[in-house]
């Protein structure tokens, strides 16, 4: 690519990755900035294909995730942010609060340490004994549980839709990018799969499923690999068995939420995700396979790690995810009254999920800088309700990158 460097800059920021976090960044970077030149490119034929318009919909509280993290951080001030903004550009949303339920007597020590966990991060939360669970949610059984009240949904599409118009931004849809010219005393080129080539002063890189590739198209080791998990869900044929938003007590040891219900923007009621391998990036279906990703993510030390340390959590995800009658046994430990007959299959999605040589799954939000460059490699859930936040974040460190390059 030596020809590429003759002419003028075509932006000063340019944002690979169309989904909510790029969308966000390049929202803030034109506030924090105003006259900033920001471009985003994005593969598909619009926004929010991918993590962003294939979850729950779930305005997160922040309760889960460790006092001082990126994640707990981020995410209640971005559940109060998201609100706000839906509010004042007239997205759908709903604050319903949640209920976390523990049905055996093992999960109440995890039931408390998140009592625990969501007051040392500022969130209201109240305990509940099997009365007091019947009172919000009539068909919901547990030992006790506790309700979080800053719990909501929203139509995540929808904010994509708006924080890339809003954002001012050039929006570049259909643009896969191909290959990157980093030279750090001038800048980088992309060219895209037509052809097309894109200068600009700093890359931000907000691929999410492909977010370890981009970084090692710019020359960047990352350090870690992105290995996809499918989760799969069901549509509640009778909705009115739940009120809002029931949560089982998670497993600590894992980034994953388990089998929940979650009343939609739309009175519709969505069961899961579990969590199966996907035998590709974009594998939402259980016959999507693309052999170079497999093969790559085979290659990769830490997916063996996770194997052999977690296979009896995998094997339970995988049963689940065969056997509709096991994941129908998953959730009648919170809702007893459910039938074979109420779950209907809905849209999977998968999750990109960062994960280190030895196999950790690495657990926070994690934007990594280089000479000209800002690498996004883990923004999963809740990136969606962090994702203001987030994307001020990421400008900040993006307009430093820009300041110093000048």
């Amino acid at each position: 690519m030596v020809r590429v460097w003759a002419g003028a800059y075509d932006c000063d920021v340019l944002v690979i990755g169309g989904g909510i976090v790029g969308l966000s960044t390049a929202y803030a970077i034109t506030r924090a900035a105003p006259g900033t030149r920001v471009t985003v490119l994005e593969k598909e034929a619009g926004p929010a294909r991918h993590q962003t318009g294939r979850n729950s919909g779930v305005i997160h509280s922040g309760i889960y995730y460790r006092p001082g993290s990126l994640k707990a951080r981020y995410a209640v001030r971005g559940a109060a942010e998201m609100v706000k903004f839906c509010a004042e550009y007239g997205i759908a949303h709903a604050v319903t609060g949640k209920l976390i339920v523990a049905t055996e007597r093992a999960e109440l020590p995890r039931l408390h340490a998140l009592v625990q966990r969501g007051r040392e991060n500022g969130i209201p939360v109240r305990e509940l004994g099997p009365a007091q669970i019947a009172a919000y949610e009539p068909e919901v059984r547990g030992l006790a549980a506790i309700q979080v009240g800053t719990t909501g949904v929203c139509d995540y599409a929808a904010v994509a839709r708006e924080l890339a118009r809003a954002s001012g931004a050039e929006i570049r849809y259909g643009a896969r990018v191909v290959r990157v010219d980093r030279r750090p005393e001038r800048g980088v080129a992309v060219r895209t799969a037509a052809g097309e080539v894109v200068r600009a002063r700093v890359l931000v890189n907000c691929a999410g499923l492909h977010c370890d590739e981009v970084a090692r198209l710019t020359g960047d080791e990352p350090g870690m690999r992105i290995v996809p998990f499918r989760g799969e869900y069901y549509e509640l044929a009778r909705p009115g068995l739940v009120r809002g938003l029931v949560y089982p007590v998670p497993d600590p040891a894992f980034p994953f939420l388990g089998v929940h219900l979650t009343r939609g923007i739309d009175g519709g009621v969505h069961i899961g995700p579990n969590a199966v391998p996907a035998l590709a990036r974009e594998g939402y279906g259980r016959r999507d396979v693309r052999p170079r990703e497999l093969a790559g993510t085979l290659a990769w030390p830490g997916a063996w790690a996770i194997a052999r340390r977690h296979w009896r959590y995998g094997a339970g995800e995988l049963y689940r995810s065969v056997s509709k009658r096991a994941f129908l046994e998953a959730v009648r430990r919170l809702l007893p009254a459910v039938t074979a007959a109420d779950l209907r299959p809905a849209p999977a999605g998968v999750r990109a999920q960062a994960v280190l040589r030895d196999g950790t799954l690495v657990d926070d939000f994690l934007i990594r800088e280089a000479a000209r460059a800002v690498h996004v490699l883990n923004a999963p859930s809740p990136a969606a309700t962090a994702s203001l936040p987030i994307g001020r974040e990421i400008g900040r460190r993006a307009l430093g990158l820009l300041r110093s390059a000048d």
